[in-house]
């Protein structure tokens, strides 16, 4: 093999010579530590519901999918807190979230909202614990009629009622935390085709951001978020016997908090 040849093939596997003995050194070793090791938890500072979901309806924001959408913006707004690892948290690579748009890259399965609180929740320490509101996000966004279209909302994210009117046209609940489940609910209800889902999921998205802050702030001001709607009377009737261990009904085990009459029909 020639010099050229030599040096060329060492350019391309990224191998650096260092001086004096000519040691060879993989040019990655010299980049900088991970902003996150795993299980490892960045502490959550207050944040301003409004300007997070102002964040997440922003141009440059919406375009890039639901999951993005909620993720990235709180991860921005906690990057420009007061939080001790506010620096940690803009090092975040946020783009590699962009896959869970339209329910993983667009396959209509689990909502990129619920994937993205899902990723956040598990990065997140509030008073030096796992944040616990996580399934009062989910069941925010399975029983609540979105998305928002209240005044204070729609001028805080900058758009209007007038916008709402037209390009989303009506409220609904999901009754599920699958993409493809809340849009065919909403299409069918405004008699909108799915290919006109923009507006309606870019807001979708920018009021899960605004309520996922809420609880945070909640749970970090040490409020008591029982009272905040969770499971539904159904739901936790059928979890009193179907737990994810064993019982002594012998019934089913299941492991999930998801509304049950989403694929059981109205038990």
């Amino acid at each position: 093999m020639s010099m050229d040849r030599r040096n060329a093939l060492k350019n391309i596997i990224g191998i650096t010579t260092v001086a004096a003995g000519a040691t060879l050194v993989p040019s990655f070793s010299a980049q900088a530590a991970p902003a996150l090791e795993p299980k490892q938890r960045l502490k959550y500072a207050r944040l301003d519901p409004a300007a997070v979901a102002a964040i997440a309806y922003r141009e440059d924001v919406r375009s890039l999918g639901c999951m993005y959408q909620v993720f990235h913006a709180i991860v921005e707004a906690l990057a420009n807190s007061d939080s001790d690892d506010a620096e940690k948290f803009a090092n975040i690579p946020t783009a590699l979230s962009v896959y869970g748009g339209g329910g993983v890259a667009g396959q209509g399965t689990v909502c990129g909202n619920n994937n993205a609180t899902g990723m956040l929740y598990s990065i997140l320490s509030i008073n030096g614990e796992a944040p616990k509101s996580l399934g009062k996000v989910s069941a925010y966004y399975e029983q609540t009629m979105l998305p928002r279209n209240d005044e204070a909302f729609l001028t805080a994210v900058g758009a209007t009622k007038e916008d709402f009117d037209a390009k989303v046209a009506v409220q609904t609940e999901a009754h599920s935390l699958l993409c493809h489940a809340s849009l065919t609910r909403w299409s069918d209800a405004a008699g909108i085709p799915i290919s006109a889902k923009g507006m309606r999921c870019q807001l979708l998205s920018a009021s899960i951001a605004w309520r996922t802050v809420e609880l945070l702030n909640a749970e970090l001001a040490g409020d008591d978020i029982s009272a905040i709607p969770g499971d539904t009377a159904e739901t936790s009737e059928c979890l009193g016997c179907h737990t994810k261990g064993e019982n002594p009904m012998g019934n089913a085990s299941v492991m999930a908090h998801m509304e049950c009459d989403t694929c059981h029909g109205n038990l």
